[in-house]
């Protein structure tokens, strides 16, 4: 593996106040998400692309002309498939979700884990006691 030293400091950009609510609320749930630790700039430029563009798909589109005056008809419609497909794969590259982050062997670890779950076995001490 060939290393390179990453930005000094990495802060994601505000997102667009603007924006569909559900693209605004995944948006921010990734600056809140621990894979977030391991972002450069371009990762976070990746997700704002990904999310303004969520977020006119999630808005009311023109599906044709009224009659009358000529104006534009909007409607709300689903997600083209070929586009929810597109935000998929891109959401895998930024280690979205737990099967994401799996893959790429990178395990998230919350603080008070194993006191939260004091019956439940410990596989590090099973793996030290094996040798």
């Amino acid at each position: 593996m060939t290393t390179a030293e990453g930005a000094a400091t990495v802060e994601p950009p505000a997102g667009n106040v603007k924006w569909h609510p559900a693209a605004k609320r995944w948006y921010e749930a990734l600056a809140e998400s621990g894979q977030a630790a391991f972002y450069e700039p371009s990762d976070w430029a990746t997700a704002y692309v990904i999310a303004e563009s969520m977020s006119r798909d999630l808005r009311p589109q023109p599906i044709g002309v009224d009659r009358d005056s000529g104006d534009p008809v909007m409607a709300v419609v689903p997600i083209k498939g070929t586009n929810l497909a597109a935000y998929l794969r891109a959401m895998t590259s930024l280690l979205v979700t737990e099967g994401d982050r799996r893959r790429a062997r990178v395990e998230l670890e919350r603080g008070g884990e194993a006191e939260a779950h004091p019956d439940v076995p410990n596989i590090d001490d099973y793996r030290r006691r094996a040798g």
